[in-house]
């Protein structure tokens, strides 16, 4: 690791320890050279994930996109905005662990959904009106009916 002091390439490690809820390991280090001692952070390389659009355009998957998504869903709601970022937790890291590099926005929408309905019932109906495009009340009700039936 090079000294961001002096541009040494050699330093030792003084003190590991996790960081990031056990995502990345921060390093303590010293340059062997000037004696300096400065923080790296290591972290497991991830493969971006690519969402495949209805109209098949691709983009890389933006977490943001998500949680604004989700927090328009869950305006004026008793939901915590910690709840929210734990199920993007929960799909991205269901994302990460699929052998598949691309995902539907059908797919994407479906666990957003599954996720939503354990937060917030009224939330969940919000964003599905929005996902599944309602195009009138008889398609948000059959939507309610379902919610219901399934309860």
């Amino acid at each position: 690791m090079k000294c961001p002091f002096c541009a040494y390439i050699e330093s030792k490690v003084i003190d590991s320890r996790p960081a990031d809820d056990g995502q990345k390991i921060r390093r303590r280090r010293e340059c062997m050279q000037c004696a300096k001692r400065f923080t790296t952070y290591e972290a497991i390389e991830s493969m971006p994930v690519i969402v495949v659009k209805r109209d098949k355009s691709r983009q890389v998957f933006d977490r943001n996109k998500l949680l604004s998504g989700m927090l328009r869903a869950c305006v004026k709601r008793p939901v915590t905005l910690e709840q929210i970022e734990s199920a993007i937790d929960e799909i991205e890291t269901h994302l990460q662990n699929s052998l598949d590099r691309e995902i539907s926005s059908t797919q994407l929408g479906e666990l957003t959904l599954q996720k939503l309905k354990d937060i917030d019932e009224i939330a969940y109906v919000r964003f599905a009106s929005v996902y599944r495009d309602f195009k009138d009340i008889d398609s948000f009700l059959s939507e309610l009916n379902n919610l219901r039936k399934n309860k």
